[in-house]
């Protein structure tokens, strides 16, 4: 134990002016970018008191928005866990014709502006779009409804799941399977014995990722969704409104402080199922 902690004591640099100047320079660039807004939102929204702070969380919009925004976000999560791990397995697993683009199908949303995913659901599935005129004639509303956001949201969160996965399965291999098969397992008992056993804490990972990317999700949602209050206005969207239409700050602050404490406890928790992987 001794030799192991000399060892790592011996392994560390000295700190030298280049290197304190370095942390100096990250710590000022992390307050200056995320500490200080941060700090400000807490501050102006619990500057006009408490009773100001809840009685905006309790209005019936901000409920109503708050309640849009799990329904979409927990929707689209079950819908990208389940495509992130079919995606995840094909991609690790095997070789085909088409992976690649498969591979960078699921990169797009990280090179693509939300906004131009919204536009392209709204030119597909609008009342002028390619199926919206025959989807509306039957019943079935995507925009300015809750199918066009969560589609919308899908989209924007699609990666999340899938590369959380598939470094794992490439690094297990297929022998556990491959064994199982071998003894008559079949398809589905391998996936529910081995793989998802073997990728849980990755895809663990991947769905709290997920989860916080959906909450916060604004571009995308504003433009299929026509931001109806009441109807289809989210948390974020709403704060948008409160900001630039009510002009009713303290809402929009309090509103922010509630999404603002969703991501910080997924962020924890998604670095808490990181530390225990990686131990």
């Amino acid at each position: 134990m001794a030799e192991l902690v000399g060892r790592s004591a011996a392994g560390r640099k000295k700190a030298t002016p280049a290197s304190l100047a370095l942390r100096s320079v990250a710590v000022l660039y992390v307050g200056l970018l995320v500490l200080t807004p941060v700090v400000i939102i807490l501050y102006r929204a619990f500057e006009p008191g408490l009773d100001t702070f809840f009685d905006a969380l309790r209005s019936k919009q901000a409920v109503h928005a708050f309640q849009v925004t799990a329904i979409v976000a927990l929707w689209s999560v079950a819908i990208n866990t389940v495509f992130g791990i079919v995606v995840g397995i094909l991609l690790a697993r095997y070789r085909f014709w088409g992976s690649r683009l498969l591979s960078a199908f699921v990169d797009l949303p990280v090179a693509i502006s939300p906004i131009v995913v919204g536009l392209a659901l709204l030119l597909v599935y609008g009342p002028s779009g390619w199926f919206g005129p025959f989807l509306d004639d039957h019943g079935v509303h995507v925009i300015a409804a809750k199918p066009g956001m969560i589609m919308a949201t899908v989209f924007v969160s699609l990666p999340l799941v899938v590369r959380a996965v598939v470094p794992v399965l490439e690094q297990v291999g297929m022998e556990q399977e491959e064994a199982a098969a071998s003894l008559g397992a079949g398809a589905f008992t391998r996936l529910r014995r081995i793989t998802l056993p073997t990728i849980r804490i990755a895809l663990t990972y991947g769905v709290v990722l997920s989860l916080a990317r959906c909450i916060g999700e604004y571009g995308a949602v504003l433009v299929v969704s026509n931001n109806i209050e009441g109807h289809t206005e989210t948390a974020p969207l709403r704060v948008g409104n409160q900001v630039e239409t009510a002009l009713n700050y303290n809402a929009a602050y309090a509103i922010t402080f509630v999404l603002m404490l969703v991501t910080f406890v997924a962020i924890l928790t998604s670095t808490w199922i990181r530390r225990r992987k990686v131990g």
